[in-house]
């Protein structure tokens, strides 16, 4: 399984360059898993990019799982109700409360 650590930012400012990135890492194996545990913030932009990058490994055949999430993106995918959309469990990362 091939993993990928954001870390930082995942908004509107930084979503032009992290998508080249995002769509790359589809490319490196069947069995992915994107670990949030380090993004600090997060906007609709980068909530756009996880639902792109979440359809296109659907699209491919491939399997992408969100593994733990950071507070921030936990309170984002409560405030759009999509925290069960993407059909992967929400784990807090350890040193979130």
């Amino acid at each position: 399984m091939q993993t990928l650590d954001i870390e930082g930012e995942l908004t509107i400012f930084t979503a032009a360059d992290q998508k080249p990135q995002l769509l790359a890492f589809l490319e490196s194996g069947d069995e992915l898993e994107v670990n949030l545990a380090g993004v600090t913030e997060i906007d609709s932009a980068g909530l756009q990019l996880l639902i792109l990058i979440k359809r296109e490994a659907a699209h491919a055949g491939k399997t992408l799982r969100f593994v733990m999430h950071s507070k921030v993106v936990v309170d984002i995918l409560e405030l759009t109700k999509l925290t069960t959309a993407f059909g992967d469990p929400v784990v807090l990362a350890y040193n979130e409360e």
